[in-house]
């Protein structure tokens, strides 16, 4: 099954077609072409329908299915040839170019890429010389978006240092890649060799990163459901009540809780289960004057001092 952004695109490009020429194919059968499970080719036609031509939404494909066979109610509706305003060729020129320039892309995707864009240019005309003038560049996290996703379709290991903010420090180690998701931020879900345990790590805080010879050869894990966040306390995690004025109710918003009780002065008292308490101190000096940790008392003490710390540190 194909396990990373790039095979999952080219997958459902290929889909577009397939589902054209075969009006009510059934989903087994799509699937077993496919090489993937039912499960996924649904997941695939959850976002198909999101997709279309044009940015600005319309002509949008109307792809869904009853659970056996698969339907594509406006196949003709966008076929039609394609026509890009002059602002949407800039961003697609501009895109690819900048796509290209990703270090650890595969040298056939990156010759796929650039010979789109030559078609692209030419069908664009005087809109391509704009494009020209525009150019984006992409941070460490690209590069690291790029190498996370060779590894995984290579299977092979990688090497990280990593900063772990809950610790403040940067760690080594070697991990094995499982896949790439994003929730409001991307993030690789690994298994990491240094704990031996399933981790996820987000790609903003890989402070280094490079691809090993060694085989990824991660044990088998069922993948948890991400629909809702990332963050998904369980019952036994400790229970931590903070109490926020009217400037912090935005932590009820953030941050999964059980209970937020109203206030006399507008704010919450905010009840919460966490399996790593002490990551809420810097919750805590966040929220400044607008809140603080009322239990467990040990984890207010620790906060207090933190505060304490910060202020001292200041003074000097």
């Amino acid at each position: 099954m194909a396990g990373n952004a790039i095979d999952q695109t080219r997958r459902m490009l290929s889909l577009v077609t397939y589902l054209r020429e075969r009006p009510g194919a059934r989903v087994s059968d799509v699937a077993r072409a496919f090489g993937i499970t039912e499960d996924q080719l649904i997941a695939d036609l959850d976002v198909l329908p999101m997709c279309g031509t044009s940015f600005r939404g319309g002509d949008l494909l109307d792809i869904d299915t009853d659970g056996d066979r698969i339907w594509w109610h406006n196949p003709d509706d966008v076929a039609s040839p394609l026509r890009l305003a002059a602002d949407e060729a800039t961003a697609l020129l501009v895109a690819a170019r900048a796509v290209a320039t990703l270090p650890g892309l595969r040298d056939s995707d990156r010759q796929a890429l650039v010979r789109a864009t030559a078609k692209l240019e030419a069908a664009a005309g005087e809109v391509a010389g704009a494009s020209s003038r525009v150019s984006v560049t992409f941070e460490s996290e690209g590069g690291v978006f790029a190498d996370v996703d060779r590894a995984i379709a290579e299977r092979r290991r990688l090497w990280l240092r990593y900063y772990s903010p809950a610790r403040d420090e940067l760690t080594e180690r070697e991990v094995d890649p499982i896949r790439l998701f994003a929730v409001g931020h991307t993030y690789m879900e690994a298994w990491c060799r240094l704990s031996e345990a399933r981790r996820t790590f987000r790609l903003d805080r890989v402070a280094e990163i490079r691809l090993l010879d060694a085989p990824a050869d991660p044990p088998p894990v069922e993948l948890r459901d991400l629909s809702e966040g990332l963050v998904q306390p369980a019952a036994e995690d400790p229970e931590v009540v903070i109490e926020v004025g009217p400037g912090g109710r935005w932590v009820a918003e953030y941050y999964p809780h059980d209970s937020a009780e109203e206030l006399p002065d507008g704010g919450l008292r905010i009840t919460l289960r966490t399996p790593d308490p002490a990551s809420l101190r810097r919750l805590a000096l966040r929220l400044g004057p607008d809140g603080r940790i009322v239990s467990p008392p040990g984890l207010a003490a620790s906060a207090q001092e933190a505060a304490r710390t910060a202020l001292e540190a200041y003074g000097e």
